[in-house]
């Protein structure tokens, strides 16, 4: 019989995914809960990867001060902080199917975006049960900062204008809520969370309303997983891989959330690869300390075994074929060629169709390769291929095949230019752009783009033959012919070597050869000007 602590050790965490429109405050409220500053450490402070942090169920009840009572079945939440931007839809979808729960991030002051309601669709379509974190009370006119104190109690302590227009801030969500055909009110007002989606308003920057948050989700957790049976994980792990990484002595790892089962030291893995699938075998499990978040750790644990869900770094042979974005999962002798044809089969479908002329892209992870292909086909910008890794050298020599000047051109997302292609670019017109912030890779390209086609239109104007009119200035005649020289005074428009002259009854003078001015050649004459 299994013993009370294997049991324990077998509990499933449920994956909670942090989602809503970029600067609404989604790593800040992470910060706030686990204690950390990882916003400081992002590109132009903006999440620009899926990120996981465990925080174990003894920090979620240390913070919410004795409001959780009973008996807890869930060993903590595996936040999944997404990124904000609208590029990042498939990123976050996966998120979306990935996660047990959601919370839905919403600046109170600014209310909904675009990217809110591409969140809400996203939640709507893989039907995750989700809450709405109404954050930024902190900078409603008037209001009295109570530190990480429960809702209800700092509320009660606004004055009474505070309150009212807080309570317009939050029907105001209430009604687009009601819009997108949702049924939603203020968390304690709420009697049944699974027919109304509860509104927790709450300071990432104070901590108010956060007690009230955690407690919402183990709520959730409790009820949403002890419908669906899901307390205990058990069966062969399965998992995304985040990214992949060559740390100093460790080689290879890859950063990976465990969705499903679970994954033991020894165990033989088939991992989604850049050509194909491959099969190794776990070296090592390192697992961040409970409330750090996974990509900017620096101090693991070595563990035997992680069961979902689990932000996990794995090490093991040949990681460095691995693709971030692809799937992990264990297999046994008798599985290994079945397990490895689903991911072929999954690698397939997550192929981009390219077009047959296009600029070339880059990124580090299939994920942020989706997104930005995604954001160019928007903006009508063909892609001819798009790849995950480093920009090389035969990038360049393929970006050097396509015709058309303005898709000579490689948009790298959080990728390195190699050696070879650093000097390589030297010597040729190709235009590359890199940038760890998605949509700053998307302007600075469409800034180019549109320079180009000034510059272009402003040459094409220039070859242009406007009209010019000239006067033969008396016994200024040098030469008679072979060539015929001769003085002459731009009288409207300008003249330039190559335009042909003719006289008012339209007969042919001759074509001009070239133009001087005091012994100088010069390829323009314009108005004014004796030549």
């Amino acid at each position: 019989m299994a013993t009370a602590a294997s049991q324990e050790k077998n509990l499933r965490t449920p994956i909670v995914c942090v989602m809503g429109h970029v600067d609404h405050g989604k790593t800040s409220l992470l910060d706030k809960i686990r204690g950390t500053a990882v916003v400081n450490k992002e590109a132009g402070a903006i999440t620009q990867h899926i990120g996981a942090t465990e925080v174990p169920l003894s920090t979620i009840q240390a913070l919410c001060k004795g409001m959780i009572s009973g008996n807890i079945m869930v060993p903590g939440l595996l936040f999944i902080d997404t990124p904000g931007h609208h590029a990042f839809t498939n990123l976050r979808s996966r998120g979306g199917a990935l996660a047990d729960l959601a919370v839905l991030v919403i600046d109170v002051n600014e209310g909904f975006q675009p990217q809110t309601l591409e969140a809400i669709k996203i939640l709507r379509q893989f039907k995750t049960p989700f809450v709405v974190a109404a954050n930024k009370i902190d900078r409603i006119h008037g209001w009295t900062p109570h530190p990480n104190a429960p809702f209800v109690q700092t509320f009660n302590a606004q004055p009474d204008y505070v309150q009212a227009a807080l309570d317009n801030k939050v029907y105001e969500i209430v009604g687009k809520m009601s819009d997108v055909g949702f049924s939603a009110d203020r968390y304690d007002r709420v009697r049944d969370f699974t027919r109304n989606i509860g509104i927790v308003p709450l300071s990432a920057k104070t901590g108010e309303g956060v007690p009230d948050l955690l407690m919402v989700l183990i709520g959730l957790a409790q009820r949403f997983l002890e419908e669906s049976l899901k307390f205990h994980v058990a069966g062969p792990g399965v998992g995304t891989i985040l990214e992949v990484k060559e740390e100093r002595g460790l080689g290879f790892t890859i950063d990976t959330i465990v969705y499903d089962g679970v994954v033991r030291v020894g165990d033989i893995v088939v991992i989604g690869g850049r050509e194909k699938p491959f099969v190794t075998r776990v070296r090592a499990l390192l697992k961040p300390k409970p409330n750090r978040e996974i990509r900017v750790e620096e101090r693991f644990d070595r563990v035997p075994r992680v069961t979902a869900a689990a932000g996990v770094k794995i090490l093991a042979p040949d990681l460095e074929l691995a693709m971030a974005g692809a799937t992990l999962r264990v297999a046994s002798d008798a599985t290994v060629t079945k397990v490895t044809d689903e991911i072929a089969r999954e690698l397939e479908e997550a192929k981009i169709v390219v077009d047959e002329t296009g600029i070339i892209v880059k990124a580090d992870t299939l994920g942020s390769l989706e997104a930005i292909v995604n954001e160019l086909r928007e903006a009508k910008i063909p892609v001819a291929r798009a790849e995950v890794g480093d920009i090389s050298k035969r990038d360049l020599v393929n970006a050097q095949t396509i015709n058309e000047p303005l898709y000579r051109v490689i948009l790298g997302f959080n990728v390195a230019t190699l050696p070879e292609a650093k000097e390589y670019l030297q010597t040729t017109d190709i235009k590359a752009f890199n940038s760890d912030v998605i949509y700053h890779l998307i302007d600075e390209f469409r800034k180019w783009e549109d320079d180009q086609r000034a510059l272009a239109e402003k040459k094409r104007f220039e070859e242009i033959v406007r009209p010019g009119k000239l006067r033969y200035l008396p016994n200024c005649t040098f030469r008679q012919s072979k060539p015929a020289v001769i003085g002459v005074q731009v009288m409207g428009g300008f003249i330039k070597p190559g335009v042909t002259l003719i006289k008012p009854d339209g007969s042919k003078v001759g074509v001009i050869k070239q133009i001087q001015e005091r012994n100088e050649n010069i390829s323009i004459a314009t108005q004014g000007k004796e030549v």
